[in-house]
């Protein structure tokens, strides 16, 4: 599989890589909030050859003050990642069952941890379905990869450092306009946004088949909320949601948005930091 210049990798594309003498690394990362866990739809069905990652233990550090979703620790992460057969000079495809929630915090953690080539199944497990093409219920051998993350390789700010984006760039809140709004909270302390932030739903960066929006349609889209080459600033509500906001900026050929990645879930936990409620001015 040679280096492309989307984050994005189709069905078809995806198949003729993995029959290639030197195919991608794949890594299952199918999650969602509130179950069922991920390795049990794995067990009854995955890509050929794929690993599977669980979000919440491998992919994340464990929750707490810095919110239900921390950056992991970069050591524990690179064990989880050399398990699954990530070596630097390997190409690494994530996917899960769709709408790449989690597999764009897969592809944005190795993308951090300073990975160059990493690419995201578009339309995920549902898109390779729909193409009729190969499952397993067999997993793969332990693969011994020789990745060694080296935190840093995107960008990413404080809680501080959002609120300042908020002020003086462009901080955009990837979660439903209804979370936003405050007018619910199912998981979080309290319910609002920061102040200053731009409702900008994940949802909207998809079309009707569950794919990626066309580049020059997101390119649009991100425009109209006012990213026009400043600072951008990305969160949600525990740093997961977020990481697909950055994956469509990336795609609409804008990137370089820093992550917030304790997000709501740990802004919305200190008292003295504000919420807003009710919908953005204009």
């Amino acid at each position: 599989m040679t280096a492309s210049s989307t984050p994005l990798i189709q069905a078809a594309e995806l198949q003729a890589a993995l029959g290639a003498p030197a195919p991608p690394v794949l890594l299952d990362v199918r999650w969602q909030l509130g179950g069922p866990p991920g390795a049990e739809e794995y067990a009854a069905g995955h890509l050929p050859g794929a690993h599977y990652l669980d979000l919440d233990r491998e992919l994340a550090a464990p929750p707490g003050p810095a919110g239900r979703h921390p950056l992991p620790d970069p050591k524990l992460l690179g064990e989880a990642l050399r398990r699954a057969g990530v070596s630097v000079a390997r190409p690494v495809v994530v996917y899960d069952a769709g709408p790449a929630t989690s597999a764009a915090r897969a592809w944005w953690l190795l993308r951090w941890a300073g990975h160059p080539d990493v690419r995201v199944l578009d339309g995920g497990l549902a898109a390779w379905r729909a193409a009729g093409l190969p499952e397993t219920t067999e997993p793969p051998a332990a693969g011994d990869g020789d990745f060694e993350p080296a935190a840093g390789g995107l960008p990413t700010v404080d809680a501080d450092g959002a609120a300042e984006l908020a002020r003086t760039g462009l901080l955009l809140d990837a979660r439903a306009a209804e979370r936003y709004r405050g007018e619910v909270e199912p998981v979080d302390p309290r319910a609002g946004h920061i102040p200053g932030a731009v409702s900008a739903p994940t949802t909207d960066n998809l079309g009707t088949d569950g794919r990626f929006r066309p580049a020059a349609e997101l390119a649009a889209r991100f425009g109209a909320l006012g990213a026009a080459g400043g600072p951008v600033g990305v969160y949600c509500g525990s740093g997961v949601t977020a990481a697909h906001e950055l994956l469509a900026l990336e795609v609409a050929g804008l990137p370089g948005g820093a992550l917030y990645p304790g997000s709501w879930s740990e802004w919305s936990g200190q008292p003295d930091r504000p919420a807003a409620t009710g919908a953005q001015p204009g």
